[in-house]
C-alpha cells in the first residue's frame, strides 16, 4: 500500500459548530480521499432525531454519514475514539462498556471501516494502570472483535496527557501484552512529540534536555516497534504558545492536565512553522516511515487536528482547514519524497450537492 491522506471529521470543525455535511463537501473539494469518523460528530447528527442520541439513532446517523461520504466519493478508513475501556474497576462501568462496543460494531459495519481507534484512558478515578488489569482487559476486547465478521481491528494510542500510558513506550508495551493479532496501534506524531519533546507548563515549550531525550526515544522507537503493528499513523504539530501554560493562562482548565489544554487549542498541520508550528514532527514521521532507517510503515496518514479555530462560526471554517489540510499534506509529500509512492491528487474537486435533505440538516448548538 502507498501512503494515503485522510482527515479526521473534528477537523474540519467541531461538531456543535459546524454540520457534517458542509465539513465532508469541503473535505471532498479539497480532494481529501478519507475521512476518519471522529465519534462526537456522529453523536451530535444522532442527537438532532427525535428522542435525541439513541442507539437506533446512532444507527440512523451511522446509515447517514455513509451515504454521504459514497456521494462524495470519500472512503472512511477508521472510527473513534472508544474512550477510556481499560483498567475499569467497577464492573458495572467494565460491563456497560462491552454493551457498548457491540453498538460501535454495527455502526462502524455501517460505516464500512473495520479499524476502531482506543486511546489510553486519561480517566483518574476509577482506574488502574496495572498493566496486567490493563492487557486483560484490552485482550477481551480485541477476542470479542476477532469473533465478529468482519472482524475488527484496534488501534492503540498514548494520549501524551494519558493518566498512565501516556508515552509510545508505555503503549507498545501495553500491546505486547495483549499480545493479538487484531489490536496494534495508532502513531500520532504529535502525541509523541507532545510527551517526547514537548511541555507547554516550561517558558521554552521543551522538556529539560528536549533535543537528546527526543533523539534516544526515536532511537528506541525504531530499534523496538513492529511495524506490522502500526495500524495507521495521525500526523499533526503544535504551536509554541506565548508563555507557560499555567493557572493564569486563558487555555487553563480546572481539572485538566496542561498538555491537554494545549492539545484541545493549539494543535496545527504540519509544515504550518509559519503559524508557530515547533515540533519535531517530520522527525518522528521519518522514524515511522523511512525504509532504511525507520520503520517502514506504508499505509494511512490521518490528519487529526484540534484547535480553538475549529469551534468558530461560519461556512469558511471547514473550507478553510480542508484547504490547509491538503497544503500541509502537498508539502509532507515533498519533504518526504513520496511522489511516486502516493496517488495523485486534484488540486480542487467541483462542489457536491450534499446529500442529506433539507429536513435533516439541523443545528445544535449545545455540546452533549
Amino acid at each position: 500500500m502507498s501512503y494515503r491522506p485522510a482527515i479526521c471529521s473534528m477537523s474540519l470543525g467541531r461538531a456543535w459548530a459546524h454540520h457534517i455535511s458542509p465539513k465532508f463537501t469541503a473535505a471532498a473539494t479539497s480532494g481529501l480521499p478519507a475521512i476518519e469518523i471522529f465519534f462526537e460528530d456522529l453523536l451530535y447528527l444522532a442527537s438532532s432525531f427525535a428522542g435525541g442520541a439513541t442507539p437506533s439513532n446512532q444507527i440512523l446517523a451511522a446509515h447517514q454519514i455513509r451515504r454521504l461520504c459514497d456521494s462524495l466519493h470519500l472512503e472512511i478508513m477508521g472510527i473513534g475514539p472508544f474512550n477510556n475501556c481499560e483498567g475499569l474497576l467497577d464492573p458495572v462501568a467494565k460491563a456497560a462498556k462491552l454493551q457498548e462496543l457491540n453498538l460501535w460494531f454495527e455502526i462502524a459495519r455501517i460505516l464500512g471501516t473495520d479499524v476502531i481507534q482506543i486511546p489510553c484512558t486519561f480517566m483518574t478515578e476509577g482506574v488502574t494502570g496495572d498493566i496486567s488489569i490493563v492487557s486483560k482487559d484490552l485482550r477481551e476486547i480485541a477476542d470479542i472483535g476477532a469473533a465478529q465478521k468482519p472482524p475488527f481491528r484496534f488501534a492503540y494510542e498514548n494520549l501524551c496527557w494519558g493518566t498512565f500510558n501516556d508515552t509510545w513506550e508505555k503503549a507498545w508495551s501495553v500491546v505486547k501484552a495483549v499480545d493479538r493479532d487484531n489490536f496494534g496501534m495508532c502513531l500520532d506524531t504529535f502525541n509523541i512529540a507532545g510527551r517526547e519533546y514537548a511541555d507547554p507548563e516550561r517558558a521554552d515549550g521543551k522538556v529539560e534536555n528536549a533535543d537528546v531525550v527526543f533523539r534516544e526515544s526515536m532511537r528506541r522507537m525504531v530499534k523496538e516497534i513492529d511495524v506490522k503493528k502500526v495500524f495507521y499513523v495521525q500526523v499533526v504539530d503544535a504551536e509554541r504558545l506565548s508563555r507557560p501554560l499555567d493557572k493564569s493562562h486563558e487555555f487553563h482548565v480546572e481539572g485538566q492536565k496542561p498538555r491537554m489544554s494545549w492539545s484541545r487549542n493549539s494543535r496545527l498541520f504540519l509544515c504550518e512553522e509559519d503559524r508557530g508550528g515547533y515540533l519535531p514532527v517530520m522527525d518522528v514521521l521519518h522514524a515511522i516511515c523511512d525504509e532504511k532507517e525507520g520503520l517502514g510503515y506504508k499505509g494511512w496518514i490521518s490528519m487529526e487536528l484540534f484547535n480553538r479555530s475549529l469551534t468558530v462560526e461560519g461556512g469558511q471554517v471547514p473550507v478553510e482547514h480542508a484547504n490547509r489540510a491538503m497544503e500541509s499534506w502537498r508539502k509532507i509529500v515533498k519533504a518526504m519524497a513520496w511522489e511516486d509512492q502516493v496517488e495523485a491528487v486534484p488540486v480542487s474537486r467541483k462542489p457536491i450537492k450534499q446529500v442529506l435533505k433539507d429536513s435533516e440538516v439541523v443545528e445544535i448548538s449545545a455540546r452533549l
